[in-house]
């Protein structure tokens, strides 16, 4: 299924690629990639700070599929924030991934540290640098990754092009509903990196009652509850059985009942990470909270 974003047509379902390196792989990096792309993918979400945009340029270069059947989406780190950074930026990952354009191109995080003063001129100019390089057509699309409301508020009066999307860490026990309240009200697509929460979320009694329910697996029945929001994902896999199963969930429709049910789960499956919290206060305030 495609949805109709922008200038192109962006799938619902994307590779994610995070850690997927030789040396977290035992060096199959580059068969991964190739066994995705065998497998069906062709939306494959990367980012600079993966650290394996060359591998997956060569990848791509290798399995003879038309360039212009895939979409290559990749991210600016949160240390190249500013115009000129980020316009390097830009170049190295053309440079990695051996294309002469990016389909879409996210700024990572919008500070580099939750304290930084400077934060909101330095991602105005990497904003202004993605939609210059937007115009000299080296970028399709531009969006955004682990921008909450408040922070795409900061960036409205100096925008020329809207975003056309935001990824955000969303599944079941974690959906930032206020978030995703807010920019689907603003007309921009919500994307969720971590859709399985990591697998940590996959031995919950109440999600596997349920997916037993329905006759499907946990993996089918959490991304099914996302993209029955209009909610797109960003599944990895490294097995060719989990990335055939993740781009082909199961097609069946979860009840009001139970949409509601997993909505209001109490918070599982966490990354730990925010945007405006260092990640050890984070989690000592959780902890001071669960004492």
């Amino acid at each position: 299924m495609l949805s109709q974003t922008g200038i192109i047509k962006i799938p619902d379902i994307a590779f994610g690629s995070y850690k997927i390196t030789d040396e977290l792989t035992g060096g199959r990096s580059y068969q991964v990639i190739r066994e995705a792309l065998d497998t069906g993918y062709r939306y494959i979400d990367t980012a600079a700070f993966y650290q394996n945009e060359a591998v997956i340029g060569q990848a791509v270069r290798d399995s003879k599929i038309p360039r212009e059947e895939l979409l290559l989406q990749t991210k600016v780190w949160k240390t190249e924030l500013s115009y000129e950074k980020t316009m390097r930026s830009i170049e190295t990952s053309l440079r990695n991934l051996q294309t002469e354009y990016l389909d879409v191109l996210l700024i990572h995080w919008p500070k580099e540290s939750p304290d930084d003063p400077d934060w909101k001129e330095k991602v105005r100019g990497s904003w202004r640098a993605m939609e210059d390089a937007k115009e000299q057509g080296l970028v399709r699309e531009i969006g955004l990754s682990n921008f909450l409301p408040h922070h795409i508020m900061a960036l409205q009066d100096v925008m020329r092009t809207p975003p056309v999307l935001d990824q955000l860490e969303l599944h079941v026990g974690h959906m930032q509903y206020a978030a995703v309240v807010w920019l689907k009200e603003h007309g921009i697509r919500v994307q969720a990196w971590s859709p399985l929460g990591r697998t940590r979320i996959f031995e919950h009694p109440s999600l596997t009652e349920m997916a037993k329910r329905y006759q499907v697996s946990v993996s089918d029945l959490v991304l099914r509850f996302l993209l029955q929001q209009g909610i797109s994902v960003v599944p990895k896999a490294t097995s060719i059985g989990h990335m055939e199963a993740n781009l082909h969930p199961a097609e069946f429709t979860i009840s009001d009942e139970d949409m509601s049910f997993l909505l209001c789960m109490p918070s599982v499956g966490w990354a730990g990470e925010h945007p405006d919290f260092e990640r050890e206060s984070v989690d000592n305030r959780y902890l001071l909270n669960k004492g």
